[in-house]
């Protein structure tokens, strides 16, 4: 099939075209259609993307499906995946469908809040396969927007101070990569990432105001698009943002946000940090490493003291994302296997748990942990169901969890011991919030009087939670299909970047002798 990847990108754009023309009103027939036409345009996606992973060969490291031609001003309109990227664009597009079925009791301005979800989906894919700077940086920054409104719109009390802080986090971190871009394109001459994956970019030490910049123009480089990576991701101390926007979010605003939006740092990294400026990651990896720890601990305990289950979940995922950093930083097979892995495994759990959170919000209207304890008696699906993405949390043997953060450590542990020792000991302070919060919500005698006529879960609820515990299992004792899918591209990933560190370092040494 020619064009798939742009089919699969812009299919759900061209529904919430149609949604904005065709739909008009604002009844319960209207809403529901409105809903229905999400649903399938967001199925459709799912089943015409795995024609892609049909067709993809994960031997060939090169960029696959290759799509080019010109677009407006003569820019370059250029797509492709490869062994890195093609997980991501599927995680993209299982994600939403069960995104979609989870907002089914939106009842406020139902239409744009559909079309806000498509027009992402297509936003989101867009990166992870844009082959072209212009083109990344459009998608990258365009998806801020329907993100922006999701939370102002449909979010919580705070939901403006959330929404803006959001942005102006997220947009002042990405000022600096295009102004990075601007650098990279004045030196090689082009914006195709293909061709800027093996073009040198200089690597000689040079004093700026008297302060000698190792590394040259990579390191310069290399910090510009580090500040807006590291802000998606988002990395401690640039994660403030997360925690309000998460509260604040419609359930379906968390889910995405945790499962995809907070990807796109760690992708980011792996198709540019990484290979295009090999001298300048190196000479930063004892800081990156050191603030991926500290990350670890300190969001773990952060987590240990909220009284909020949103915001628990979320400083959750920053300690997680602590391990990706690191594991990509480790620049070894294992850590970034694990880094990727990791990324891939969190999509699911941290989806889930953003849901177990919605299904009892719905019902009580209130995200205190206090208000909560004893579901147990009147939830027993919810209940195990809670417990298993708790555990898949934690990193328990058999879930996908374990794989990815086993692996990040092994990583890890061949560059530095100490960090390691540090890192292990958040997978310890990970069991003790999440444990903690599964005791007080669901364990225990069912005392409060409010809680004594819920309801366990639906049937839609239970459909939409069936592939995210068939995937956390299934990927925890069976990782072989994603390892294989990402194994060559990692392996040839690591070989270039230790081979450019290696020819950068006999070119110092030469300058140095001569």
């Amino acid at each position: 099939m020619d064009n798939l990847l742009s089919i699969v990108t812009f299919l759900p754009a061209l529904a919430a075209l149609i949604l904005l023309v065709f739909l008009r009103g604002d009844d319960d027939a209207a809403n529901r259609n409105a809903k229905w036409l999400a649903l399938i345009a967001t199925s459709a996606t799912f089943l015409i993307s795995l024609f892609i992973l049909a067709q993809f060969d994960a031997q060939n490291t090169g960029f696959q499906m290759v799509e080019q031609g010109e677009w407006l001003l003569g820019l370059q309109y250029k797509m492709g995946v490869d062994g890195i990227s093609v997980l991501f664009v599927m995680l993209t597009t299982f994600m939403m469908p069960l995104v979609i079925a989870a907002s089914w009791d939106v009842s406020h301005r139902v239409k744009e809040y559909m079309i806000a979800f498509l027009l992402l989906e297509t936003l989101m894919l867009g990166v992870f396969m844009a082959l072209d700077l212009v083109l990344f940086y459009l998608f990258f920054e365009a998806g801020l927007i329907p993100m922006f409104l999701i939370i102002g719109i449909w979010g919580g009390k705070n939901r403006i101070y959330a929404s803006f802080k959001f942005f102006l986090y997220t947009f002042l971190g990405s000022v600096l990569m295009l102004v990075a871009m601007v650098g990279m394109f004045a030196d090689a001459g082009t914006t195709d990432i293909e061709q800027l994956l093996v073009h040198q970019f200089g690597s000689e030490t040079f004093s700026v105001l008297g302060v000698q910049i190792v590394g040259g123009l990579q390191t310069l480089l290399f910090l510009a698009f580090f500040a807006s990576f590291a802000v998606k991701m988002p990395m401690w101390p640039v994660h403030t943002w997360l925690p309000d926007a998460h509260v604040q979010a419609p359930t379906a605003g968390s889910v995405v946000l945790a499962a995809i939006l907070l990807k796109m740092g760690g992708y980011g990294f792996l198709r540019f940090s990484l290979p295009m400026f090999p001298v300048g990651a190196d000479v930063l990896t004892p800081l990156v490493l050191w603030m991926s720890a500290i990350a670890i601990v300190y969001t773990s305990l952060v987590a240990l003291v909220q009284e909020d289950m949103k915001k628990l979940i979320a400083y959750s995922s920053v300690a997680h994302m602590g391990y990706v950093t690191m594991g990509i930083f480790a620049g070894n097979q294992q850590g970034i296997d694990g880094a990727i892995f990791q990324m891939i495994s969190h999509g699911f759990i941290s989806g889930a748990l953003f849901l177990c959170v919605g299904v009892i919000y719905d019902r009580m209207h209130t995200r205190d942990i206090d208000a909560y304890g004893g579901l147990v008696n009147r939830m027993p699906a919810y209940a195990l169901i809670f417990m298993l993405f708790t555990m898949a949390n934690v990193g328990l043997p058999g879930t996908s969890g374990f794989i990815g953060e086993f692996l990040t450590l092994m990583g890890i542990f061949q560059v530095n011991t100490w960090i390691a020792a540090v890192a292990t000991s958040g997978v310890i302070l990970s069991a003790a919030y999440a444990l903690w919060l599964y005791r007080r919500v669901v364990m225990g005698d069912l005392i409060k009087e409010s809680l004594k006529t819920i309801t366990d879960m639906t049937r839609r609820e239970r459909a939409i939670f069936a592939p995210l515990v068939i995937a956390t299992i299934l990927f925890g004792v069976y990782p072989a299909p994603i390892l294989d899918t990402i194994g060559p591209s990692v392996e040839a990933l690591v070989s270039n970047y230790q081979t450019a560190l290696a020819a950068a370092e006999s070119a110092t040494q030469v300058a140095v002798n001569h």
